[in-house]
């Protein structure tokens, strides 16, 4: 109860219906006055009447003013008015001079309906307090991190769209909490895997200045550990760079800027720089003659998604092996597939190679295990898709789907 006077709009509330009251009390009491008025005005006419009756029956003015100012009673009178049927013991209320049934009607019905009102608003403004407090808890339960509860939706008024607003509030700081928690486990986990993976070309490298230094003497010694330092470092860059891209596009801060790009041009330069490789190793790579049609994507981030995935059956393909590069499109997609002659994808492998640094147990090739991760992550950052095959015996396949139009 304490709770519910709090509230000044609430005490506004019952002074007015106290007032409403008061006001009501006050036009019973100036009906019953009038009332009175008009009693005294009838007793009035009735001395009239009896004052004009005694002289009209001869009574002398003397005679007449006494018997209309006697206050003393008489036997003969009272048996007189008893004849009449007034005595004592007559109900009032069937004197309908005096009858004072008006007043206190209006009198007991006043007070029945502030009762019946104070009694309705009172437990209305304690089912509101109750479901304040309950708001009240609830809240204060977000600002501690905790979600669980939401508050209730299924009336109406204004009071429930606010507890609406709140709950879509609570869910985006729930969201926002999520987000958080997630990006701080990406965070740590992207911190650990850096660390992890650096420390192997690190290790290298400070064993290579080792024998740099114990070794100036001998050039050759020196040129071929320098190499091999040369070596470490790119894979460090190499290792660095993917992190920070696939890093990049984990928390969104990647716009990709869709355009038509020609499928020749974009096949092109994804080659380009692995066509020197590709001799070098003896390895043939189809691609159909000016492949017709154009493909909605970002340009450079999709080149380098399909420099990744060439590289890669680059990576698992022996001197010697083919490379077909195949396309297809239709009225809502683009797609560009790679397959290679190659040993193929372990079966228990398979639905493990778009995890970051994963490697086979079986695989002896050098790299990082970033390679189709990040290709995987830019293309389904474009909304596309990118899927890989490979039956027994048969090589690998990777299948990189991309949508015609963007969504509006």
């Amino acid at each position: 109860m304490n709770n519910v006077l709090q509230d000044k709009a609430t005490r506004r509330l019952l002074a007015a219906i106290l007032f409403l009251f008061l006001l009501s009390i006050l036009f019973d009491l100036a009906d019953a006055w009038n009332h009175s008025q008009k009693i005294q005005e009838l007793l009035l006419t009735q001395n009239r009447a009896v004052a004009s009756s005694l002289l009209e029956l001869g009574v002398s003015e003397e005679d007449a003013a006494q018997s209309l100012t006697n206050t003393a009673a008489t036997p003969e009178g009272d048996r007189l008015l008893a004849k009449l049927g007034f005595h004592e013991n007559t109900d009032s209320w069937y004197i309908p001079a005096l009858s004072p049934s008006k007043t206190l009607t209006l009198l007991l019905k006043s007070l029945l309906l502030f009762t019946l009102l104070s009694a309705a608003l009172l437990r209305y403004l304690l089912l509101q307090n109750r479901l304040q407090q309950k708001a009240i808890e609830t809240v204060s339960a977000y600002t501690t991190g905790n979600f669980d509860s939401l508050l209730p939706q299924t009336g109406e008024g204004t009071l429930y769209r606010l507890f609406g607003s709140i709950n879509h509030m609570a869910a985006a700081l729930k969201a926002g909490q999520e987000a958080e928690h997630h990006t701080k486990e990406f965070l740590k986990n992207t911190i650990s895997d850096i660390s992890h993976q650096l420390k192997t070309p690190l290790a290298a490298l400070s064993m290579y200045n080792e024998i740099l230094l114990e070794e100036p003497d001998r050039p050759d010694t020196v040129r071929a550990f320098a190499q091999k330092s040369e070596a470490a470092i790119e894979r460090m860059k190499t290792l660095i760079l993917s992190l920070l891209k696939i890093a990049r596009l984990d928390t969104g801060s990647i716009t990709f800027q869709k355009i038509p790009c020609p499928l020749t041009t974009l096949l092109d330069k994804a080659l380009e720089p692995l066509t020197l490789r590709a001799k070098t190793e003896k390895k043939q790579i189809h691609l159909p003659k000016n492949p017709a049609g154009t493909i909605h994507c970002d340009p450079a981030w999709t080149t380098e998604a399909l420099g990744n995935l060439l590289k890669n059956a680059l990576d698992h393909t022996p001197e010697g092996s083919q490379i077909t590069i195949l396309t297809e499109q239709s009225p809502l997609e683009t797609r560009i597939q790679i397959t290679d002659n190659g040993p193929g994808i372990p079966p228990s492998d398979l639905h493990h190679i778009f995890k970051r640094f994963y490697r086979s147990s079986s695989q002896t090739t050098p790299g990082t295990g970033l390679g189709l991760p990040l290709a995987k992550a830019i293309i389904e950052g474009q909304e596309g898709t990118l899927t890989a095959q490979s039956p027994p015996g048969s090589g690998a396949s990777f299948t990189l789907t991309l949508p015609n139009l963007t969504k509006p």
